[in-house]
């Protein structure tokens, strides 16, 4: 065992289990990789080469060496052929490779099989084998015949044609895929360079050291497929597709770790660089906004849907998230896409709308009908928490007074200049809207009549406090108020608003700029200090 014949078969034996663990790893991780079937072939045809040649150096015959020289051709001739299918699928060629039309790369190999298994009646393939003298094992030496030539031939230009695919796709090719690129080239190079090696008598005891080689070449594609994910992601023939689409777009595998992207996405995301391949979504894409995380739930199966706030230095987008399943032909989940919708546009139209239906527009507080909406969203609360609410309902005194002697501009700013005092008075739980031309009216949540009251009279006396500056002359603007509070149950937001302008009619029956309650179905004055 420790000749170096017997350590040469030991390396061999290393190498078949490689591709044999290579072949069923592919089988039964299979993506979307069209060319994946190409691949197991490849790495199966390779074990039996390399389980041949072991036991062909091994064999304690020449007839024994002959069987198992055989059982050699019945992969090695298929390998490259397979490897030039892989690349064809690879770089694009779609519509050779689906037209099942690619049998005619196989007809030699096939032919090359034939001519070995009857080599012994025709003598095309080896004119003659023997065993060669002084070796401390037994091994063979032979003449080629004309087969031979044009079986090497063809191996050589398919391995060839597989190399000229790859680097003229090289320069076209994202930088995150020529590392898969590189793998696919070594993994054909290195065998043709030791094959060629072996046809010109330059290898040690001059023996074939292919099948050592691809122990390399399994090593290679193992890593590629831990590192780079190779054989799992969208080849580069769908690169142009995915590269020219307007929506960002991620791939990602089962543990949530990036497996490609486009440029629309790098774009959306800055941290999205080559080096982000490989890492975790969660912890690119904290690098990438300031509107905090991306979340979806953990059923990876169902699809699911977000609008997603994205704020990039001084300007704000809107994306729509969407997350899918990537299925493998059977039916099992074998990642997820995330495609990023740009809807910042319509979104953006969305708000404007809303606020044209929500908000009035010389105010820039709410208008009558969404203030209605939402003081019945929070009366029916009120009643179902049992907390206090109050209504207040204000005009502004002789306000057609100052339209009609400073011009309808003057009495704008006046509504304006009302609002504002008011803001300064309210706090964020009161619910502030135009409820008529000069008239308005405040929801306050947890407030009860004698709060309401005090608010109302503050509102007054800044008011009335605080006149508006208008071609540097002073405009006295007072209001009228009037408030009430829900006390019951079953008291309709119109029957409050209508209790609120009784009182509000009071307090300009009484000379205006006053404040009155509703209280118990009477009208009580606030005493103005």
């Amino acid at each position: 065992m420790n000749s170096p014949i017997s350590q040469y078969i030991i390396v061999v034996i290393i190498s078949g289990v490689l591709s044999v663990l290579l072949a069923i790893y592919a089988y039964y991780n299979k993506t979307n990789f069209s060319g994946m079937k190409a691949f197991i072939w490849s790495t199966a045809l390779s074990a039996v080469y390399t389980f041949g040649f072991a036991f062909e150096l091994a064999g304690d015959s020449l007839q024994e060496i002959r069987f198992w020289i055989t059982i050699e051709y019945l992969g090695m001739p298929f390998i490259a052929p397979c490897s030039l299918l892989l690349v064809m699928h690879y770089v694009g060629f779609d519509k050779i490779t689906a037209s099942r039309k690619t049998w005619w790369l196989f007809v030699i190999p096939a032919i090359t099989l034939l001519m070995v298994m009857t080599n012994d009646y025709h003598h095309f393939f080896y004119q003659d084998i023997f065993l060669r003298p002084n070796t401390p094992t037994p091994m063979v030496d032979f003449i080629p015949g004309t087969w031979y030539y044009v079986h090497g031939a063809y191996t050589f230009g398919s391995m060839f044609s597989s190399l000229f695919l790859l680097f003229r796709y090289w320069r076209k090719t994202k930088s995150i895929y020529r590392k898969q690129m590189l793998t696919m080239a070594l993994a054909i190079a290195i065998p043709m360079i030791g094959a060629l090696l072996y046809v010109l008598g330059r290898t040690p005891l001059g023996m074939d050291p292919v099948p050592i080689l691809l122990c390399m070449t399994s090593t290679l594609y193992i890593l590629s497929i831990i590192s780079t994910g190779m054989l799992t992601v969208s080849p580069i023939a769908r690169e142009h597709i995915f590269e020219s689409m307007r929506d960002g777009v991620l791939v990602l595998n089962l543990s949530n770790q990036i497996m490609d992207f486009n440029s629309a996405a790098a774009q959306i995301i800055p941290s999205l660089t080559p080096l982000a391949i490989g890492k975790k979504l969660e912890e690119v894409w904290k690098r990438g906004t300031e509107s905090g995380a991306f979340r979806f739930g953990t059923d990876p199966a169902s699809d699911q849907e977000q609008e997603l706030k994205w704020v990039r230095g001084r300007e704000t987008f809107y994306y729509r998230i969407r997350a899918s399943n990537l299925l493998m032909p059977n039916g099992r989940i074998a990642g997820r896409t995330i495609v990023m919708i740009d809807v910042t546009e319509y979104t953006l139209l969305q708000h404007k709308l809303r606020r044209l239906a929500e908000i009035d527009g010389l105010t820039s507080i709410y208008n009558r009908t969404f203030f209605m909406e939402k003081s019945r969203e929070l009366l029916a609360e009120a009643h179902r928490t049992h907390t206090p609410l109050s209504f207040i309902l204000f005009d502004v005194d002789h306000f057609k007074q100052i339209n009609d002697r400073y011009g309808h501009s003057v009495g704008d700013f006046a509504l304006q200049h009302v609002v504002n005092i008011c803001r300064q008075q309210l706090n964020g739980n009161a619910l502030f809207g135009r409820y008529g031309g000069e008239e308005f009216a405040v929801c306050l949540p947890y407030t009860d009549l004698l709060q309401a009251g005090n608010v109302a009279e503050h509102i007054r006396r800044e008011l009335a406090g605080n006149p508006l500056y208008s071609a540097a002359k002073a405009i006295s603007v007072t209001a009228s108020f009037g408030v009430t509070e829900a006390l019951s149950a079953d008291t309709t937001l119109e029957a409050l608003l209508s209790e609120a302008d009784v009182a509000l009619y009071r307090s300009k029956h009484e000379g205006r700029n006053r404040v009155h309650l509703m209280q118990d179905g009477h009208v009580h004055a606030v005493v103005q200090k």
